[in-house]
């Protein structure tokens, strides 16, 4: 039901049980600065550390009262387990900006098809299939992608066979990344580049969530490609990082800001077209819709794309490559979103 002032009512989610609870804050900061007064009435709803929705009145002051970088993050609490204001019929689209478990990974996309609400971003099975960095990493092989090899565990299998779990992901060679499955923005992520270290950084990413993937590293330049549509999707133009840290971690991404974004990417025009074309592959291989960012590593020595890993609710912070790939692609920041939001009502019709 479209509001009687025909501005569409879009419910901007964001906070979160994951960590990157500071991310999504910072990024929903961004989207409701963006978004065109004149078309979108923002219903802003803020989700705590606990899981717990907050009032109207502390949703909309943690948006106003943040900052831009996830240091300056307004803490809160919420009280109820639902904002009742989706249950009411009150909102038009749902925006979800939640980054991670319980937000990126299909939980809140299957509550927003059993409300039949529309929302911006993949549906709940690729949202799950993409936020689990194994199960992504099988469908890629199983399609023919290229994606570095991995060993993958859980906090069962780590316990229970610890020697021959070791001894596998020695086996990949050195350097290696050692992961949680299950979330993103490299919080949890170690380098190993000498074996004494395994164990520690596997506790690391024990520590963050249930599954573990160890993966061999590249030595390699990290390309990244913005993709939007549904049916018929389209890809950006490529960016590449080049991380001020050992990697492209949690710190340089939103705290240090030492890292170089290049937008767009210093790529030969064939490069740029493969990386295009590879970005469309996973989308449609993973069956994603509404909107992805494809992380592509491209090897030094081979001149070969890898698939990284997939992320279905991008950052969209002020620094953050999707919106500004798309911006160097034709779309500036509002239309992006404006596209985003058609594109939701679109697969809802």
């Amino acid at each position: 039901m479209v509001a009687s002032n025909h501005r569409l009512r879009v419910a901007l989610i964001f906070g979160g049980r994951s960590g990157e609870h500071d991310v999504s804050v910072v990024s929903a900061r961004s989207v409701a600065g963006a978004l065109d007064r004149q078309r979108y009435e923002v219903v802003s709803m803020a989700i705590d550390r606990d899981g717990r929705w907050a009032d109207p009145g502390t949703a909309a002051r943690v948006l106003a009262e943040s900052g831009d970088r996830t240091d300056q993050v307004l803490a809160f609490e919420g009280r109820s387990k639902l904002d009742p204001r989706i249950l009411e019929e009150t909102v038009d689209v749902a925006f979800p900006i939640l980054h991670g478990p319980f937000g990126e990974d299909g939980t809140i996309q299957g509550h927003f098809e059993m409300l039949d609400l529309p929302y911006v971003g993949c549906d709940p099975t690729a949202s799950a299939v993409c936020m689990d960095k194994a199960l992504t990493k099988r469908l890629l092989v199983e399609a023919g992608l290229k994606t570095p090899a991995w060993v993958e565990m859980n906090r069962r299998s780590w316990s229970d066979t610890h020697d021959d779990v070791r001894a596998r992901c020695l086996d990949l060679g050195l350097p290696l990344f050692v992961k949680p499955a299950r979330l993103g923005s490299s919080v949890g992520i170690s380098r190993v580049a000498d074996s004494t270290a395994l164990g520690d950084a596997i506790e690391e990413a024990l520590s963050h969530g249930e599954n573990v993937v160890v993966e061999r590293g590249v030595d390699a330049r990290e390309i990244e490609v913005a993709v939007l549509g549904n049916q018929l999707p389209r890809a950006s133009v490529p960016g590449e990082v080049v991380p001020g840290h050992e990697f492209y971690d949690y710190e340089d991404k939103y705290l240090d800001n030492t890292c170089d974004l290049l937008a767009p990417a210093p790529l030969e025009s064939d490069e740029a077209s493969a990386a295009r074309h590879i970005a469309l592959d996973v989308y449609s291989t993973l069956g994603c819709a509404g909107m992805a960012r494809v992380d592509l590593f491209l090897e030094r020595n081979s001149g070969d794309f890898w698939v990284n890993e997939v992320n279905t609710i991008p950052g969209f912070t002020s620094i953050s490559m999707y919106p500004k790939l798309w911006q160097l692609t034709g779309l500036p920041y509002s239309e992006l979103l404006d596209e985003l939001v058609r594109l939701a009502l679109e697969r809802h019709r």
